[in-house]
């Protein structure tokens, strides 16, 4: 019996769409990057991007539990000196909410190239449209 490695023609990709209206950001977020990485499949190998495209739509009604939306900071550093900027969780969900939900399912992903390339197949948007419907992405439920 050998170990089973997954090879790039094994791989079948779906799309699936997660409404992110009222779900708390972490939880959204575990989901999404664990779909990511494929691990809900059984063909499931660490070092091949197995994962599905994943379609975030409503980013801009996600849900912060407790103080975040005034005490959770994002930094930013340009590489020069006093280059460091800060913006809050709260602004940064008024002015671009999909970097609140983009930056979560991140932190979540690895940090190679790899992660890079499942991360190339999140599309989040603010609102409830999408283009992406000639994909036939399939409604994933969240609890």
């Amino acid at each position: 019996m050998g170990t089973f490695s997954a090879k790039q023609e094994d791989i079948k990709r779906s799309w699936h769409v997660v409404d992110a209206n009222g779900k708390t950001l972490g939880r959204l977020a575990t989901v999404v990057a664990s779909v990511l990485k494929g691990k809900n499949k059984p063909i499931y190998t660490r070092h091949v991007d197995t994962g599905d495209f994943v379609i975030v739509v409503n980013a801009d009604k996600i849900h912060l539990t407790g103080k975040k939306l005034d005490q959770k900071v994002y930094y930013s550093h340009s590489g020069f000196p006093g280059g460091l900027k800060s913006i809050t969780a709260g602004t940064l969900l008024k002015t671009k909410p999909e970097d609140v939900v983009k930056k979560a399912v991140e932190g979540m992903l690895p940090k190679t190239r790899l992660g890079k390339q499942m991360l190339s197949k999140l599309k989040i948007y603010a609102g409830d449209q999408h283009p992406h419907a000639a994909q036939q992405p399939a409604e994933m439920k969240i609890k």
